[in-house]
């Protein structure tokens, strides 16, 4: 095999795939790319056996092949090639060396035989629709933040991504919750995603897909069964296991007769949440919210570290209530906010509390209270 690609191409194409790629690995193949080079076109596909990606790019074949080299090193060596340069991969299956050339720099790298490398069974998708990228963008950078990391809970390892009914008819929902928090964002449901399968996207998967979303322009071919998902665009191809389990049934958690409205403009009150929370305990990290007609204290009250007290003017015209939150919750659901105002809407200080953009319904959050 011998071709020729363009730094910058091969960086993009060799980053995406050594990110899934799994640092500590007891097999060793899966610890490399498998390069394959056919036409006009190099293909780059990683693997943890759970997700797969591959990539493809175009290149200069002049020896069509395929062989597997170490993913990380790989990425390394083209990270620190100048820009612009280009780049020549040479392998001679004899030698068991694939030989990396640009500019004077020479670099000779062991490889592995390609056969031993796991290809990701196909499986038939019963599901298959396009969206684009800024509409799923949405839905999973808007929900990640509130998935569980308790291994012992693995189906909250993940958003659920299902079809729902909503107040406009079905949508395309994504949902994740940790116990503590949970958050529910609807987007207007694809054409041909109507039969789709519940599924649970895994966190890593999430965190690789968000890479192929940063292109507004860009539409995403999604397919869906009950055992995988697959994301593509023209040269990224996604393809993930889902997480095999039942999603709880979030809806009992949302509340729906709180009462007491707070409004609140989003950034000033996650920066007063930052400040008053400098004081609290790591551990704990409460923040006491008290709120009166129009006015809302923060407070913090620390034993070991100190005290600390903020006034926020706000909309508030219910009776006087005081509830205590963690504050990396409130600062995350805070920051989810893209127009100027939150909403929160309390019942008391042990009820569940619900938070959304203005009047806009297609995005909520739940927040559990502490006792402060």
């Amino acid at each position: 095999m011998k071709i020729s690609i363009e730094r910058s191409v091969l960086l993009k194409a060799v980053s995406q795939a050594q990110s899934v790629v799994e640092r500590r690995n007891t097999i060793p193949i899966l610890a490399n790319v498998l390069i394959e080079a056919e036409g006009d076109t190099a293909q780059f596909r990683a693997t943890d056996l759970d997700i797969e990606v591959v990539d493809k790019a175009a290149a200069m074949v002049e020896r069509p092949g395929a062989t597997t080299v170490a993913a990380t090193t790989l990425h390394e060596i083209v990270r620190k090639l100048p820009d612009g340069a280009l780049v020549t991969l040479t392998d001679d299956g004899a030698s068991g060396r694939l030989t990396v050339e640009a500019g004077r720099s020479n670099f000779s790298l062991a490889t592995l035989p390609r056969e031993d490398f796991p290809v990701m069974a196909t499986s038939e998708y019963s599901s298959n629709f396009s969206a684009p990228a800024p509409v799923l963008r949405r839905l999973f950078d808007k929900s990640k933040f509130a998935i569980s990391t308790e291994e012992t809970r693995y189906y909250l390892n993940g958003v659920y991504m299902h079809i729902a009914d909503s107040e406009g008819g079905k949508a395309l929902r994504c949902v994740a919750t940790d116990g503590h928090r949970l958050a529910r964002i609807d987007a207007d449901l694809p054409d041909g995603a109507a039969e789709m399968p519940g599924v649970i996207v895994p966190r890593k998967t999430v965190g690789e897909l968000r890479k192929l979303l940063d292109d507004d322009d860009m539409e995403i071919a999604v397919s869906v069964s009950e055992t995988k998902v697959r994301f593509a665009t023209p040269n990224i191809t996604l393809t993930s296991k889902v997480i095999d389990g039942t999603f709880p049934d979030y809806t009992r958690v949302i509340p729906q007769g709180n009462t007491r409205k707070l409004e609140v403009d989003a950034s000033e009150f996650a920066q007063a949440v930052d400040r008053v929370a400098t004081v609290s305990s790591e551990r704990s990290r409460a923040v006491k919210l008290q709120l009166d007609e129009d006015r809302l204290v923060l407070s913090v009250n620390s034993p070991d570290s100190g005290a600390a007290e903020e006034e926020l003017a706000v909309a508030y015209g219910d009776e006087r209530l005081e509830i205590g939150f963690n504050a990396k919750y409130l600062l995350e659901i805070a920051s989810q906010v893209d127009r100027e105002n939150a909403v929160f809407m309390f019942n008391s200080a042990g009820d569940p509390t619900l938070m959304r953009e203005g009047n806009d319904t297609s995005a909520v959050y739940v927040v559990m209270p502490m006792r402060v």
